[in-house]
């Protein structure tokens, strides 16, 4: 099934869903949601994880930011923190580079690790529909980057994950 663009959920609405659905509905549906000291902090650490006009390369790596992506076949779009392309003979043709490239997503979040799935179905995601975007293999792992914590943590995209989103 292929969904209309009119009808896409935002890739963001799945962690909130997943998290609390009166949450989710607040935000998504009856548009009623105030900034807090979390939501501003939030907000700041993601603008400068968003900067579309900053790309980098470091070796084997180039690095992405604020990435738009999308899945028909899912319903949703929305936009990745940080794509990291490691070159990799499993990866995809990027225009303009030379080799293959293996996107990466990584999620930038405000605070700790969650206890449920809510920050991982949201990445998981992301790379779900940077598979169908990018018409390639799946992707093995993607990463969340938690501020208190100031380390990434390595997530496996596996099949019950997968199945859950």
């Amino acid at each position: 099934m292929e969904y209309n663009e009119d009808d896409f959920l935002n890739l963001a609405g799945l962690q909130h869903f997943a998290f609390c659905r009166r949450q989710w509905a607040l935000i998504h549906i009856e548009q009623q949601w105030t900034e807090n000291l979390r939501t501003a902090e939030g907000r700041i650490l993601h603008e400068n994880a968003h900067n579309p006009f900053f790309t980098e390369k470091r070796g084997d790596l180039l690095v992405s930011r604020g990435m738009p992506v999308l899945s028909r076949s899912l319903g949703v779009n929305g936009v990745c923190d940080v794509v990291e392309f490691h070159a990799s003979s499993k990866g995809v043709k990027l225009a303009g580079r030379d080799g293959s490239w293996l996107p990466v997503p990584v999620e930038y979040k405000r605070g700790t690790p969650k206890e449920n799935d809510a920050d991982r179905l949201q990445l998981c995601c992301q790379a779900m529909c940077l598979e169908e975007m990018l018409l390639c293999e799946r992707i093995p792992k993607a990463y969340l980057y938690y501020n208190e914590t100031t380390r990434r943590l390595a997530v496996p995209l596996d099949e019950a994950l997968r199945e859950k989103v």
